[in-house]
């Protein structure tokens, strides 16, 4: 039986190398070249793949999602009824969200986009200096990446906040849960930062209204998925002051068409969905042990719950 890669020919060869430097004899087949569908027993694919075409394996037994977010198998026709569906809960991508949310936090904290202008008009000025402790972050999610990034963020002596669907505790995080837990926390957050998993209960989740309700000249950082943000409503936000900046790693659709005003607009950071990017060599140690524990009959590690949405 064989594995089939199914991601962007420029990583295949990566997860093919990192793959087999675990286990030597798996068989592992790249997309397109699947050879004989019934022979197939595992997918480890990413977003672009056909959905549809995983119902030509017969005897498909486990899809490995190459990242955190599953959204792109929520969308019809799904994967084939019944065939477990694992993601990615990776130290390294972990690190690489972080990395991004310290890096945009202090961006805006500490004034950037307001110094390199003034080089660019060659102003020599010294703006005041900002209160951490005065600033106030919000983080919308409390999974893994939003855990880690509230304790980093923490330790720099911000005041963190979290919200989640359910109430989670975390020490030195004041939490927050359901829609009066959301308007409460949105109230008070100078720096709002959107790690969720795309839902239906999450889509456009920040639109006019919410975004209202953030304080005036708050910032924006958003690293989950494009269809979090009302993309109209955000840059009315931003033209209004009500938003005094955004970094965006996800839009909707991805890439933006080139005439999008995010592109050159002067308080928008957009990255290309390059936050936190999967390593294969460190990811495919999980994807490795799946598939031992599906061949030995084991219980599997990391399952989407599909009900939850992630």
């Amino acid at each position: 039986m064989a594995v089939l890669l199914a991601t962007k020919e420029s990583a295949m060869a990566g997860w093919r190398d990192a793959l087999l430097a675990l286990d030597p004899a798996l068989e592992i087949r790249l997309h397109p070249d699947s050879g004989d569908p019934a022979t197939i027993e595992a997918v480890v694919m990413w977003t672009g793949h056909d959905l549809a075409a995983l119902r030509r394996f017969p005897d498909l037994r486990l899809i490995v999602s190459m990242g955190a977010g599953v959204d792109h198998l929520m969308r019809p026709p799904g994967p084939p009824p019944g065939i477990p569906v694992a993601r990615l809960v990776d130290t390294r991508l972990t690190q690489g969200m972080t990395e991004w949310v310290l890096q945009n936090v202090l961006r805006f904290h500490r004034q950037d986009p307001e110094y390199r202008a003034q080089q660019a008009a060659a102003i020599w000025h010294e703006l005041p200096a900002p209160d951490t402790a005065q600033r106030r972050i919000g983080i919308l999610g409390l999974g893994a990446l939003g855990s880690d990034a509230a304790a980093k963020l923490r330790a720099l002596g911000f005041p963190v906040m979290g919200w989640s669907r359910r109430p989670k505790s975390l020490p030195g995080i004041e939490g927050f849960h359901g829609e009066d837990g959301l308007r409460a926390m949105l109230g008070r957050s100078d720096i709002l930062i959107c790690l969720l998993p795309l839902t239906p209960e999450t889509q456009g989740l920040l639109n006019a209204e919410r975004l209202a309700l953030l304080p005036r000249g708050a910032f924006l950082l958003n690293a989950a998925r494009g269809g979090h943000v009302v993309q109209p409503d955000l840059l009315a936000a931003l033209e209004s002051g009500q938003i005094a900046g955004a970094a965006l790693d996800v839009t909707e659709p991805e890439p933006l068409p080139p005439e999008h005003p995010f592109w050159r607009h002067p308080r928008v950071v957009l990255t290309p969905h390059a936050a936190s990017i999967t390593i294969p060599a460190s990811a495919a140690p999980q994807v490795v042990e799946n598939l031992h524990r599906l061949r030995d009959g084991r219980p599997l590690i990391n399952l989407v719950d599909f009900a939850a949405g992630y």
